[in-house]
Parts: C-alpha cells; structure tokens; sequence
C-alpha cells in the first residue's frame, strides 16, 4: 500500500487498519505531511506494529522499486489514464500478478488524489464507482473498499456461520398445531365450526419458518401458559354479600 502526500495523520492510521483486517503488511509512506502522529496510533487500533514498520520515502518512484505491478486510485477520469478498472476488476488483476512480483496499490492525498504525473507511473487505474459527481471518498473509506475487494479476490466472500440448533421434528410441529388449536378455540380465536384457513396458514408458516426443536418448546410454553389463565379466568369467583 502506498500513500502520496498524505496531509491528516489519522487517514495513516485507519489505512493501516484497514491493511491489517484484510491481510496486508506493507505500508509504505511517500511524503506525508505529518508522521509519525498521535492521531495515526489511535486510528489504527490493533494495528500499531503494521503503522510503526511503515516506511517513509521522498518519491513514487522510491515506493515502486521493485514492485512488478502499479495500481493507481483515481475517482476523477484523466485524458492521459492508463487501463482503467473497476476496483473490482483492479483486484483481480492484482492477485494475477502477485504470483509473479509485488503489487503497489498507490492513493493520493486527501484533497486531490494523485497528480497526473503520479498517475501515469501506475499501468492501470482503478476507480471505485460511484454516483456520478459524488463519487469521491474519504481517503482511508478508499483504502478500505479497495483491500476489501483484494480479499474478496484472493479469498472469496468467506463468512462465519451461525451455529446451527437441533430442528424439530415433523410429530413435534404437529403437536404443537394440535395445542395451538386447542389453545385458540378456548380463547374464541377459532371457531371449530367455521375454521377457515388460519390452522392452514398457520402450519405453512411453521414450515417456512424450519422451526428448532428449542423453538417449539418455547411455544408450547407460551400456549401453556395461556391454557392456565383461561383455566383461571374460567373458574367462578368467590361471592360476596
């Protein structure tokens, strides 16, 4: 990852956070205004070792020394641009060509990105697609989007899964209807005589639902729990004179 002429040390260190998230450890650093900074260790979190081993250099073409491949980021279109990607499409192309060299991702500064000049030294251009007129972001929001589609590339949309529960079986869910129209003809929610369609529609939404085994053990709590009270409210009070 390479930085030109950052101006706000903080941008420095959420990058590097970034970089650390989605497996990157290079960062290197041409002309910052401002580094190292206060500002850049409380932005990048847990990543302060990555931060700390960044280098410093005073040129683009000191931070591309032998790199195989420069990836330049440019929301605004250029009349002399190399081949211009998509930040997806400029992924892909960096993972291709990491197999054989290193891959500089190279950002301008915060407030009008790389120069012509520094663009030209990169043969491809990414740009992150936006709407048109707006599409400029937060230089460390650049950053991010971009490692985050170099993982993607590398990795594939890899995501934890939620622990999976025990599903209920097909006599539970029936029992469990069974006690449901039980509970709702006592409480005059159905009329056995007229059902219509609410059994029906109630068992097609038990079966989109896939309920767990936990789940309809807590509905047969709650249906219990209404059972007792309108055991209760039908019982007759005590009298008074």
């Amino acid at each position: 990852m390479v930085l030109c002429a950052t101006s706000h040390p903080g941008n420095i260190g959420a990058s590097a956070r970034a970089m650390r998230a989605m497996g990157l450890s290079r960062l290197v650093l041409v002309n910052p205004r401002t580094f190292p900074h206060p500002d850049a260790d409380a932005r990048a979190a847990d990543a302060t070792a990555l931060l700390h081993e960044a280098i410093v250099v005073g040129s683009l073409d000191a931070a591309l020394a032998g790199t195989s491949l420069a990836i330049g980021y440019s929301a605004r279109p250029r009349e002399f641009a190399g081949t211009v990607r998509s930040v997806r499409d400029a992924a892909a192309d960096a993972i291709r060509h990491a197999a054989g060299g290193e891959v500089a991702l190279v950002f301008g500064g915060e407030m009008s990105g790389l120069s012509n000049a520094e663009l030209a030294r990169c043969p491809i251009v990414a740009t992150i697609p936006g709407e048109p007129g707006r599409a400029s972001l937060n230089l460390a929001a650049a950053v991010q989007v971009a490692v985050y589609e170099l993982f993607v590339a590398a990795h594939g949309e890899r995501v934890w899964r939620a622990p999976a529960f025990e599903p209920a079986r097909l006599d539970e869910i029936e029992a469990l209807l069974t006690h449901a129209e039980r509970t709702l003809i006592a409480m005059r929610l159905l009329n056995p005589h007229q059902p219509k369609r609410l059994l029906p529609r109630l068992r097609r939404l038990f079966a989109r639902a896939r309920l767990e085994k936990a789940e309809v053990d807590i509905l047969r709590g709650i249906l219990a729990r209404i059972d007792q009270l309108l055991d209760r409210l039908s019982r007759p009070g005590p009298r008074h004179d």
